[in-house]
């Protein structure tokens, strides 16, 4: 509680702003359960989730963050707060030029009047973080100057700090509520608010993702003018094109919709499975469909991480999904939950059951989950926070990719996408530091499994013991030995060949 006094006093103009946002919307009372208002003993009202999300809308950006990590937890939440979450968005009133120039003026270092050749003080688009503006470059070349709005960062950090505190109050208050996590939930927003709020994590993240995808030409992301750039300003290309909402504009343009619903399809999976790097939101806000049939990737403040072990859940979900494997399925699903320890038979069953309704016939990624969340609440599964991430940003690559050729089947996209992370994974171990430390592992592995080799068959073929379980840890280990080292002759192996 003395905490709770401590904070509030620290950012009571904040907290007297949310008080008054959520007493606006009959949200008062949980504050209240929280101990940041006095008001208590009011039952929820009907309409909830909508009210929640018309609070966190006006709230402002901190919030409306946290709506949408919300919104990819559909493993967590029923399905009317997922879609009230995901309606969420960050518009806000357009500043006057005047009331930006400072800042501008501080980032170029002269007046944008002298820096640019021409620019537009009407602004091309506003949200809660920031406005954007049109400008031409000494040379030509048309850009957006991305400029963050004033204060804004004072006002996030205050909320941060806010919400950190409630998310102890709240993960302390049931066990049911640390189901939800909501420290890790708010960890998450966190780091996403954080590298936001400096914009040149977003002109990296271009170049990063531009360095990845240079391969296909059928991919733009616009390039930034470093020179021109800051933590409060943002200066890229500007693109022209359509945003993919519907086919019959497309075609209209002359562009085929299935030309880049494949596109698309393969870049997110490309991206994921591949690269390991992902635009976190790949809405149609974010997308745009250019002549040529090529797609532009905008907005890339939110980027997710992949790591390879994760690629390789996620691809050993799927894959055992189509060929009908619902142990291996359900063991994933295991693996992922492992800290909320649910019932196995009872993950089978729903892998089962997944597998019945999808493993075979067109993968319809919207239709599998629509299936698939209601399973993992039901069990009692819980997401890694990574993860959920992953299936959002695919989720909503599928519903683009739905709205514009309806029926979009995934499942071509995914075998190519298996194939080019095989060829991948082969290409980055041909590296001189990985094959001397493959290799030295490998002389370990051969080292020790005839041992444990010798060890394990002898404990089998004992006849005076049984033969120990599958989950005794020593046997298991052998194995494991073994299978590696197994692995490790044939890589020898085909490195031999390979250098021969």
């Amino acid at each position: 509680m003395l905490k709770t006094i401590v904070v509030a006093a620290r950012d009571r103009e904040r907290l007297a702003e949310i008080t008054a946002i959520a007493t606006r919307f009959g949200l008062d009372m949980l504050l209240a359960r929280m101990g940041l208002a006095s008001r208590s003993g009011d039952a929820p009202p009907p309409d909830l989730p909508r009210r929640t999300r018309q609070a966190l809308e006006a709230l402002g950006p901190t919030y409306v963050k946290l709506g949408q990590i919300l919104a990819t937890r559909a493993d967590l939440l029923p399905e009317q707060w997922v879609a009230e979450f995901a309606a969420l968005h960050s518009s806000a009133p357009t500043l006057p030029f005047e009331a930006l120039r400072p800042r501008l003026e501080d980032a170029l270092g002269e007046p944008p009047e002298t820096a640019f050749a021409r620019f537009d003080p009407i602004p091309l688009a506003a949200a809660s973080m920031a406005q954007v503006h049109r400008a031409t470059l000494q040379d030509g070349t048309d850009v957006v100057v991305k400029i963050r709005r004033p204060g804004i960062r004072k006002a996030m950090q205050a909320d941060l700090r806010l919400i950190t505190h409630l998310a102890g109050i709240v993960e302390a208050s049931s066990k049911e509520t640390r189901r939800f996590q909501p420290q890790a939930l708010v960890g998450q927003l966190l780091d996403t608010v954080l590298e936001e709020l400096d914009f040149t994590n977003e002109g990296r993240n271009a170049d990063r993702l531009r360095a990845d995808l240079a391969d296909n030409p059928a991919i733009v992301i616009p390039a930034i003018h470093w020179r021109y750039s800051s933590d409060s300003v943002l200066v890229m290309d500007y693109v022209a094109g359509l945003p993919p909402r519907d086919g019959d504009s497309l075609r209209a343009a002359g562009i085929d919709p299935a030309a880049i619903a494949d596109l698309g399809a393969a870049l997110v999976l490309d991206m994921v499975l591949v690269h390991g790097r992902f635009h976190g939101d790949p809405h149609p806000g974010n997308l745009l469909c250019l002549p040529g049939n090529r797609l532009a990737l905008l907005d890339l403040g939110l980027i997710g991480h992949v790591s390879a072990r994760r690629q390789q859940q996620f691809l050993t979900f799927i894959l055992s999904l189509r060929a009908g494997d619902s142990q291996t399925l359900a063991d994933t699903l295991l693996d992922w939950s492992r800290d909320s320890a649910p019932d196995p038979k009872g993950v089978l069953a729903a892998a089962e059951q997944l597998v019945a309704r999808h493993g075979s016939g067109p993968l319809v990624l919207g239709r599998m989950v629509a299936d698939f969340f209601p399973l993992l609440r039901r069990e009692g599964l819980v997401l890694p926070p990574d993860l959920a991430l992953i299936f959002k940003a695919l989720i909503t690559m599928d519903g683009v990719l739905s709205a514009i050729q309806p029926g979009f089947d995934l499942s071509a996209a995914l075998q190519k996408a298996r194939g080019r992370l095989v060829l991948n994974r082969l290409a980055s171990a041909q590296s001189p530091e990985k094959a001397v430390a493959f290799a030295l592992e490998a002389a370990r592995l051969a080292d020790d499994a005839p041992r444990l080799l010798r060890a394990l068959t002898r404990r089998l073929e004992d006849s005076r013991e049984p033969p120990a379980p599958l989950t005794d840890q020593g046997a298991l280990t052998a194995a494991k030995w073994l299978a590696g080292a197994m692995l490790a002759a044939a890589a020898l192996v085909s490195l031999t060949l390979a250098m021969t």
